[in-house]
């Protein structure tokens, strides 16, 4: 992997995140088209680098990550899914990452779905405390986006508002249960992966780290703006328009391989 592929990974990395449009797919699609997919650092770099992400949404929001541990408890009963569901599905994950139609597909649903949640989920006016079976409830969502393709963060807010949430509360709380979530898939590929690392490739994970940071402030900060004025429509169209075009590239006879 160069250092450019890098840049560009982290720049993906950092957009989508947090977006509701499957940083997963999107990093399969561009590591797959520059074709360094099917080496064993890209897919470990592409997990690394939501330690970035992760931190991104630290220092914005240093101030609710002092409260008490009220705030702590409840993210840990919402991660507990996660945590089950991925260590004993783990295998079969992977197995699912290597398919692109089954990307494709999950991206085509979940914009159909993100086209029509304003509707189906009333946005109430006020926002409230999240209680702990609504914590719970949203970490099972959060399950669902082990299919590559659905979203982590469009899992986590449809399913807060689900519960009665703000487009705005749920979608910070889906950011709050990001850190423990990618933190630990980050901490577990890395601790599996750790001993192939060479030294130059820290430099290449750092910087990706770097400007997955940078880049996931500043995705953040639009995506709360633009969602509590337009919803979610636009990011389903767009997901429709990419689902689509992946499946007909691949009816085409197009090959997007992933090793």
């Amino acid at each position: 992997m160069t250092i450019w592929q890098a840049v560009i990974l982290a720049i993906i990395e950092g957009i989508t995140e947090f977006l509701p449009v499957s940083s997963t797919g999107h990093m399969i699609i561009a590591s797959s088209l520059m074709g360094i997919s099917h080496l064993e650092f890209t897919k470990m770099f592409t997990v690394n680098i939501q330690f970035g992400a992760i931190l991104s949404v630290l220092v914005l929001y240093s101030r609710r990550f002092l409260q008490t541990k009220d705030f702590y408890f409840k993210l840990f009963v919402a991660f507990l899914p996660a945590a089950f569901f991925g260590l004993l599905l783990n295998d079969y994950i992977d197995a699912l990452l290597e398919n692109v139609v089954v990307v494709a597909i999950s991206l085509l649903v979940g914009g159909i779905i993100l086209v029509f949640i304003d509707k189906i989920a009333n946005d109430y006016p006020k926002d409230r405390e999240v209680t702990y079976t609504e914590a719970l409830k949203i970490g099972f969502y959060q399950c669902i986006a082990m299919v590559p393709g659905v979203s982590r963060s469009a899992a986590t807010i449809i399913g807060g508002m689900f519960q009665g949430l703000t487009r705005k509360q749920a979608a910070e709380f889906s950011f709050f249960l990001a850190v423990p979530t990618m933190a630990a898939a980050a901490g577990y590929k890395f601790l599996k992966t750790y001993e192939s690392i060479q030294a130059s490739d820290i430099k290449i994970l750092l910087l990706g780290n770097v400007v997955a940071f940078i880049v996931a402030m500043l995705a953040i900060r639009f995506f709360i703006n633009f969602l509590t004025r337009y919803g979610f429509k636009l990011f389903g169209y767009y997901r429709i328009a990419l689902g689509i075009i992946l499946l007909t590239l691949l009816a085409l006879g197009y090959k997007i391989e992933i090793v």
